[in-house]
């Protein structure tokens, strides 16, 4: 099981990533850009994902993800529940949503394993 603990031990340590408190809400950021939002509870976490693949990755995983609210569909988001999740599946789900909102450069070439 995942907690906003272990998300923000990774995100935290990427470039230009950083946290915010809005509404009550953790949020991290890349410049201006939200990339990772979580419920106020911190039991769902919201990233950056592809949204022409958002219906594939929640129909391969309605336990884990879920739909933004309706107002948010326009934008690259999902939701996933992050007691669903494992470690390793966190990981990447944070490193591709990281890597949509920083410049291509810095995306090829930063290595979180090192």
């Amino acid at each position: 099981m995942v907690t906003i603990h272990d998300v923000r031990a990774l995100a935290s340590t990427l470039p230009r990533s950083y946290e915010a408190i809005v509404g009550g809400r953790v949020k991290f950021r890349v410049g201006r850009i939200v990339y990772l939002a979580f419920s106020r509870d911190e039991t769902v976490m919201g990233f950056a994902f592809p949204k022409e693949e958002r219906d594939w990755l929640i129909g391969g995983s309605p336990d884990k993800f879920m739909q933004p609210i309706a107002s948010d569909l326009r934008y690259h988001w999902v939701l996933a529940r992050l007691a669903a999740l494992d470690k390793k599946e966190m990981h990447e789900l944070v490193m591709d949503a990281w890597r949509m909102v920083v410049p291509k450069s810095l995306a090829e070439t930063h290595d979180p394993s090192g």
